[in-house]
């Protein structure tokens, strides 16, 4: 089926047959724009071979557009009040599996996602990282992940060295994100108070830091981003409970200037951090 030939279907008129309305409580804003939704099965680069992971298909805008493109879509819903419209609605797509649970919950095995699989969904604002993180530390991880979020958040998540952010370098580490469309508010209904950007994420084979390393440097960023606008000698102190001076001396052992701040660093300088203080400072450093 072509993208082209799916006509687009009226959320309130879906609503309104089902006696639903959208819950503020499951984040809902669904999008029904034809242009959005193509848009976003275009950044995802879906293939008829692959398989496809979609949260939140809320009333099967989107799960429609990627079930003509993907050998499979796995629909994950939380909310089971819209079970029997997502039913009605995908009855005509052999292609798609339906799933009531939390994606929180669920692991890519749980749901029978071969590796490689990639992620394409309109996603709740308000539990954006705790998914992004979810799906980034998963098993067998995605190759690819295509999300509809907060346009501020997706701008926070591709921001480079001055500029960089705890959530930039969380997600950073893991893949290359970048920012392939920008969608209004005017193309949800309900319509949300802000507009939306699809981000990609392109996925490294593996992470930028070393896994051994990773629950260090999570407890470093966490530490170095505690303190707004704070010099990395005393926010590093503070949130790893070290003294200032050790700090400084770790600091300089990695080429670090103690006076910078944390959002000047770059990974790599970070990994450079993660290797002195994981040599240095004995059993301060603690999983995150």
């Amino acid at each position: 089926m072509q993208l082209k030939n799916i006509p687009p279907k009226s959320s309130a008129a879906l609503l309104k047959q089902h006696g639903l309305r959208a819950d503020k409580k499951f984040g809902q804003n669904f999008l029904e724009d034809s242009r959005a939704l193509e848009n976003i099965v275009s950044a995802a680069g879906i293939q008829d071979v692959d398989a496809v992971l979609e949260i939140g298909p809320g009333l099967g805008g989107l799960t429609r557009h990627l079930a003509a493109s993907a050998r499979e879509v796995v629909a994950v819903e939380l909310d089971e009040k819209l079970m029997p419209v997502l039913r009605g609605v995908l009855k005509p797509f052999a292609n798609v599996r339906l799933i009531h649970a939390d994606i929180l919950n669920c692991s890519p095995k749980d749901l029978g996602l071969p590796p490689n699989y990639i992620v394409a969904a309109n996603i709740p604002y308000n539990i954006t990282s705790a998914i992004i993180r979810h799906l980034l530390e998963s098993d067998p991880k995605p190759r690819r992940i295509v999300l509809t979020i907060q346009k501020e958040v997706a701008e926070r998540i591709c921001e480079a060295p001055p500029d960089m952010s705890l959530l930039a370098l969380s997600v950073q580490v893991y893949g290359k994100p970048a920012i392939a469309a920008h969608i209004p508010a005017s193309a949800f209904f309900p319509a949300p108070k802000v507009d939306s950007s699809v981000v990609r994420i392109e996925i490294y084979p593996e992470p930028l830091i070393p896994h051994p390393m990773l629950p260090v440097f999570f407890k470093l960023i966490k530490a170095g981003f505690s303190q707004k606008r704070k010099k990395l000698r005393n926010s590093l102190s503070a949130g790893l409970h070290i003294q200032p001076a050790n700090t400084e001396a770790l600091l300089m052992r990695g080429g670090i200037d103690p006076h910078r701040r944390a959002e000047t660093l770059s990974i790599d300088e970070w990994a450079m951090l993660c290797i002195h203080f994981r040599q240095h400072a004995g059993g301060i450093i603690t999983p995150h």
